[in-house]
């Protein structure tokens, strides 16, 4: 492994400036010593954008995003983008030389992600999907148990994860409908936490919170069954809307015993009285939940670069859980097992 070159500072510029395109670049600003983020571009750039970035030290603020490709100075991209301009940024960016950095998914389209991801390897850059729950505290140690033997071999995984509230009806159009937006990064823990590769999917799912969401083709309640290379069962439960905030939780139960990973909350405390308990309710939703994890998934990103090794979240974890994706709506069409190897 190379040591870290902190002769310079890394140029990035950041494509998309929405909820997550800021979040990054408030990051950078604040976390990342080896980064210097030069430029942002948004098709939607407005005054209050361009205030928001001159406050956090960015020297260039464009409405065409190839002016950042084009940029020679630019060592690195991070593109936040809508999904369905991603794989066509990363060849773009590819072509151009730049490390990637890019929100999930790739694409909803397979024969696409295995373009960029031959654009990415022919010119021989860096490129990082994200799936920030890998950098969690909890489920990093999850990881590390498992992975240690600790509860030895893996008989079932319980994965819950849902939203507090669904997302506007503008968004559920647009955004490759439930597997492909909020359970893929479900399906992405399921391959870290266990090791393996899912090898069957059964899903079964209905519309329970808004019926307006069915006439675009989609759920907001499931239960997806997986069934792992290496034997073991797994069960994800999804929800667009839970009363008490953010539920993510995870269970991984083998020969050897249990490792659960429970909400984080504000706070620890628990009041208890004569006819009650009283405890805080899990942490809104996911800027507040995996706000460290967002940092760190930055931080392993620039890491890669400087010392030249392979990203904790290459293009093909970007690739394997959108198979699982288009396996799991598949199965819900049907009302039968589905093998990833049909994708």
């Amino acid at each position: 492994m190379k040591a870290k070159n902190l002769e310079k500072k890394l140029k990035v510029g950041i494509i998309g400036t929405g909820r997550i395109g800021k979040l990054h670049a408030e990051n950078i600003a604040a976390n990342i010593r080896e980064a210097e983020l030069k430029s942002i571009a948004d098709i939607n750039i407005n005054y209050d954008i361009e205030k928001w970035a001159y406050g956090l030290g960015i020297k260039n603020v464009y409405k065409d995003h190839a002016r950042i490709i084009e940029d020679e100075e630019i060592d690195a991209v991070l593109i936040c983008s809508s999904t369905d301009t991603h794989s066509k940024f990363i060849m773009e960016a590819a072509q151009a030389g730049k490390h990637i950095f890019c929100e999930k998914p790739i694409d909803f389209d397979v024969e696409r992600i295995k373009e960029a991801l031959d654009a990415v390897e022919k010119a021989n850059v860096k490129l990082q999907v994200g799936f920030n729950r890998r950098f969690d505290h909890n489920f990093k140690k999850v990881r590390e148990h498992v992975k240690n033997g600790r509860i030895g071999d893996i008989h079932l995984l319980r994965i819950t994860s849902r939203d507090p509230a669904p997302p506007p009806l503008e968004y559920v159009k647009v955004s490759g409908g439930l597997f492909l937006d909020m359970t893929i990064h479900d399906f992405d823990m399921a391959r870290y936490l266990t090791g393996s590769e899912v090898a069957e999917v059964c899903t079964v799912g209905e519309t329970l919170i808004d019926p307006t969401i069915k006439q675009y083709g989609d759920v907001d309640t499931a239960v997806i069954t997986l069934k792992f290379k290496n034997g073991a069962i797994g069960t994800i439960d999804n929800s667009r809307k839970a009363v008490y905030g953010y539920d993510q939780r995870v269970e991984v139960f083998g020969s050897k015993g249990c490792i659960t990973a429970g909400n984080d909350k504000p706070n620890t405390i628990e009041i208890s009285g004569e006819d009650w308990v009283y405890s805080e309710k899990p942490k809104y939703f996911f800027i507040e939940r995996y706000k460290e994890s967002y940092i760190e998934e930055i931080r392993a990103f620039i890491d890669a670069i400087l010392e030249d090794k392979e990203p904790e979240v290459t293009g093909i974890d970007g690739l394997k859980p959108v198979l699982i994706g288009l396996a799991a709506k598949k199965s819900l069409e049907t009302g039968k097992a589905v093998r990833i190897e049909e994708f």
